[in-house]
């Protein structure tokens, strides 16, 4: 015979039920924005970019699925050492960025007190409060012959005449770390500020010196955040446009210029989607090697950073 069904316990699961339903649904509704906005911004523009450059051109308005936008960029040396060139720097980049960065971030973290960690934060986030363009252009403006820097050095006697520090490999580093700079400081700042002071005060009582505290104590601990700043300011310099551009002139040979010149000058929008495809995957390789390399996640880089 079958058990008799006991009415206090069926009544008390429903208001269970109903309450995991009701949660259930918020969590519906609060995530479908956030999921719409994701697949609307990122996954179907770049989707399209995929499919795009796969298209290839056999007519007027005429095309077929193919290989050849890849082929012929991989097949061309000038494409394949500009993408090379451009991944070289920008990790050049952001490893400078990380060495001029982490000084800065760990003073205002651990040693800025009050006011001046108020105003070293506000110097580091004051140049963001203009435009990329503007920020850019007054670099041109320091840099150029007549610029502020020549005449410095033409006043101090070092230099006979005007002098050009525009257009060169040094100027675009210039801009990337400068343009970058706040990308690798703040995750770095909320990193160091968890650092217990006590740990450190440990090991000076322990006998290390400055060296080994950064190294052992301080690195590890931060690790997250230099980790979370890097993918950032890697990802920015391998995409930037207008900084290689305007500082580095018509030979700065960056990937983003020729991704430009594909889209805007020769108006090959297949082309220039494979070449868009092409540093998407690189940067994201990139990026996943550097996660495997340093024994961190993507979910744990985010959260701790």
């Amino acid at each position: 015979m079958n058990a008799p069904l006991n009415p206090a316990a069926s009544g008390a699961s429903a208001p269970r039920e109903e309450g995991a339903a009701a949660r259930r649904l918020s969590f519906i509704l609060v995530f479908a924005p956030f999921a719409l906005w994701i697949a609307l911004v990122i996954l179907v523009p770049q989707l399209n970019l995929f499919f795009l450059s796969l298209r290839e051109k056999v007519g007027p308005q005429v095309y077929v699925l193919g290989p050849r936008n890849y082929t012929e960029l991989f097949g061309e040396s000038v494409y394949v050492l500009t993408l090379v060139r451009t991944v070289v720097m920008s990790l050049l980049a952001t490893f400078a960025t990380l060495i001029i960065g982490f000084p800065i971030a760990y003073y205002i973290a651990k040693i800025a007190r009050g006011r001046a960690r108020t105003l070293l934060f506000m110097s580091c986030l004051l140049p963001f409060w203009v435009s990329e363009l503007v920020r850019v252009f007054g670099w041109m403006l320091i840099l150029r012959e007549t610029g502020l820097l020549s005449r410095l050095l033409q006043g101090l006697g070092l230099v006979d005449g005007p002098v050009e520090l525009l257009y060169n490999d040094v100027a675009v580093m210039v801009g990337l770390i400068y343009t970058s700079m706040l990308f690798m400081v703040v995750p770095l700042v909320s990193t160091l500020d968890s650092l217990d002071d006590a740990l450190v005060e440990a090991g000076y009582d322990l006998g290390g010196n400055g060296l080994v505290v950064l190294w052992e104590i301080v690195i590890p601990h931060a690790k997250p955040g230099i980790v979370a700043g890097a993918i950032i300011v890697f990802m920015l310099n391998l995409g930037n446009y207008l900084t290689p551009t305007l500082l580095g002139g018509k030979n700065s040979q960056w990937f983003t210029a020729q991704i430009y010149s594909q889209f805007i000058t020769r108006f090959n929008w297949e082309s220039g989607s494979a070449f868009g495809f092409v540093l998407l995957v690189t940067s994201s390789l990139i990026v996943w090697l550097a996660l495997r390399a340093s024994g961190q996640t993507l979910s744990g880089t985010i959260g701790k950073g």
